[in-house]
């Protein structure tokens, strides 16, 4: 299956005086990069979401933003960090020295702050095991955002793969003529130019002439790497870079086979390769 590095998954998952929320974004980038964005109360989570992440994706920028919605309850009394409030008032006098027009902080400021407010109905223990559920979920939607744009991008690159099988199909036919009709035009304007030379030398040039521009190994080694791409495609493994080695391969090849060109029609035909080429190396950029 082919995936995109491209997705976005958005989750709330309700738990015991409070809720979760969950935000994955991924975009194409040539390592996996892993961003977060969590609350001060989930920060000693990360080394375990990161886990998570990184045994479900190998390639793409990821973001990854989740906070904790506490909510109050009859039963349970919730308790101020009175260490912590002192803390602030004195930052916030010491802070008022230098900014004597600043604003204070306001009550609703206060009880905000990460910290202040103690809610003991929580459990450490549970809050990790929910926070694993919410992230194993999160990654599911995510990989199956990433799937579908992947699965557009594979029908994409399969079509330019027939488009080039059909431009290959089309010029291999024409190159013996094309060469022997060019070597005709060839030694006709030699022997007129160079009547007194040694015709068996002039045969000599002409054989090795032929020899270099004769393009039959590029077509077939083109035709290998078509095979080689829809392999790949049909692969279960993450296949971005091996892709991106095999652009420039196919692209080594259109490129030889316009410098060996010895008609219009071959030339235009490595045009088209070129630019089919480039379109399938834009999309497998984003190619996990």
């Amino acid at each position: 299956m082919t995936f995109s590095m491209t997705g976005f998954a958005a989750l709330e998952q309700p738990i015991d005086n409070a809720t979760l929320i969950l935000e994955l974004r991924a975009v194409n980038s040539r390592y996996l990069d892993l961003h977060f964005k969590l609350d001060e109360n989930l920060r000693s989570l990360e080394p375990t979401i990161r886990e998570l992440i990184t045994a479900q994706l190998s390639r793409g920028k990821v973001e990854c933003k989740l906070n904790l919605i506490q909510r109050a309850q009859a039963n349970h009394a919730l308790q101020l960090d009175e260490t912590l409030m002192q803390q602030l008032a004195a930052m916030q006098e010491k802070a008022l020295l230098s900014f004597p027009h600043g604003c204070q902080l306001s009550i609703a400021d206060i009880l905000r702050w990460p910290g202040v407010v103690i809610n003991d109905a929580i459990s450490t223990d549970k809050l990790a095991e929910d926070v694993k559920k919410l992230v194993q979920n999160g990654l599911r939607d995510l990989n199956a955002s990433r799937s579908r744009e992947g699965e557009k991008l594979k029908a994409l690159i399969l079509d330019r793969l027939s488009q080039i099988e059909t431009l290959v199909i089309k010029v291999k036919p024409l190159l013996p003529a094309l060469t022997k009709e060019y070597q005709i035009k060839l030694e006709s304007k030699l022997q007129e130019s160079l009547k007194n030379i040694d015709q068996e030398r002039i045969a000599q040039e002409l054989v090795l002439f032929a020899q270099r521009i004769d393009v039959d190994e590029e077509l077939t080694r083109l035709t290998a790497h078509i095979s080689e791409v829809r392999r790949i495609l049909s692969s279960d493994a993450p296949a971005g870079k091996r892709l991106d080695f095999l652009m420039q391969e196919l692209n080594r090849e259109a490129n030889t086979l316009g410098s060996k060109s010895v008609s219009v029609q071959t030339t235009q035909v490595s045009m088209e390769l070129k630019v089919l080429i480039e379109q399938m190396r834009e999309q497998i950029q984003n190619v996990e």
